[in-house]
């Protein structure tokens, strides 16, 4: 900023000439008054020193410049401080901290050199416009580095998460290095989280990893236009058990759950197991489906093709019937099954008469060929039924 008055030069061409004194000055009173420089870490005092050298040179010269100020000092400051993970209001009290002992260095000078107060006055005001403008400039940069940091941190993770869903972290050692990066250990108890997307590219479990984090649960995820899949590390195994209620509180689609397995090599595996398991959940339906809690259904999900040629082959001439009556049908079978066997409780779940869900059970058999009294044919229908309940077979 301009000054008509040549006594400010004087005073700056005498601090431009002490610029080494004034830089370990100003460090030191930066150590002093801020915690975060206090031990040198993460911005250690050779880095500090330098950036305050630079930043008073090129403010004392903005001072009698007539040109536009120079900004690429504090620019140089913000980006090295977001790339060495100080924090923005720390490093924005230590700029505070350095402008004020430039400042009280130069009113020093003044007083020393007898140089009329209502010339400080007056230039007070050029001088603080700057503080405002230089900070302003540091703590862009800072967010501009920061921003940029996050978002390669970002790609950096999901690229590693890929990996570890596919496989091709070979080596103990690269296996041990995205471990570390992804924050997870490489032994202990994990699951892995399919999660079917509501809608494209949208996420089905939003924020589930602070949730997660909370309860001492770390993890990694990827999104892809069609699923939302994680690797969970567990604390300890007996947590798994509330998973699926912790889960479903936040389900808006279909998510299936892995096994628990014990190294992250194995993640691939559960991936797929994690898949199968979304699999046994009817389409459109927001629920949490474990593994372990389906094995038939699991084993539909895996071979759908032949699951349907099977129920074709179990039900025949019911998948036949007109839409209503084969409904009807499929309803009371399930009811029976989920009662144990008991006409008398599937009628009531069903609303009706006992005898009515015999007469309708008797024309399962006659049209399966398959009698409930037999238990080879009650196993290949309660298959059959459930794939029914899964896959889209013809009827």
């Amino acid at each position: 900023m301009p000054t008509d008055n040549s006594g400010i030069d004087a005073l700056v061409t005498a601090l431009l000439g002490e610029l080494d004194d004034l830089a370990d000055a100003v460090s030191e009173r930066i150590r002093r008054e801020v915690v975060l420089y206090q031990a040198g870490d993460p911005v250690p005092a050779g880095s500090l020193r330098q950036s305050v050298r630079d930043n008073a040179e090129l403010i004392l010269r903005q001072f009698v410049s007539e040109h536009a100020p120079d900004l690429s000092a504090p620019w140089a400051t913000g980006r090295e401080r977001a790339q060495q993970g100080a924090p923005l209001p720390e490093v924005v009290r230590a700029y505070r901290v350095g402008f004020a002992h430039l400042w009280d260095a130069l009113v020093a000078k003044a007083r020393a050199s007898e140089v009329d107060d209502r010339v400080l006055v007056d230039f007070a005001a050029t001088v603080w416009r700057l503080v405002g403008t230089y900070t302003d400039a540091m703590a862009d940069a800072y967010r501009d580095t920061a921003s940029q940091i996050m978002l390669e941190r970002e790609h950096e993770r999901s690229m590693l998460v890929e990996a570890l869903f596919t496989g091709v972290l070979g080596s103990q050692d690269t296996l041990w290095e995205a471990a570390q990066t992804l924050g997870l250990p490489v032994e202990g108890c994990f699951v892995v989280v399919a999660a079917e997307n509501p809608e494209l590219g949208k996420r089905s479990l939003v924020g589930i990893e602070p949730r997660l984090r909370a309860g001492g649960i770390r993890s990694a995820w990827r999104l892809s236009p069609e699923e939302h899949i994680g690797v969970l590390a567990l604390p300890y195994p007996s947590l798994g058990e509330r998973l699926p209620d912790l889960l479903r509180g936040r389900a808006t689609a279909r998510i299936g759950l892995s096994p628990a397995y014990p190294h992250l090599r194995e993640t691939p595996r559960a991936l797929r197991l994690a898949r199968l398991a979304l699999g046994t959940l009817p389409p459109g339906q927001a629920d949490v489906a474990p593994w372990d809690d389906a094995p038939v259904a699991v084993l539909i999900a895996a071979a759908p093709g032949e699951a349907e040629r099977v129920a074709t082959t179990v039900f025949g001439p019911l998948l036949d019937l007109p839409p209503a009556d084969r409904k009807v049908l499929v309803d009371t079978l399930d009811a029976w099954f989920a009662c144990g066997g008991s006409a008398a409780e599937a009628g009531k779940r069903l609303y009706c008469h006992a005898n009515t869900v015999r007469y309708r059970l008797r024309r399962v058999e006659e049209l399966t060929g398959r009698g409930l009294g037999d238990p080879k044919a009650v196993a290949e229908l309660a298959t059959a039924l459930q794939v029914v309940r899964l896959l889209p077979v013809r009827g």
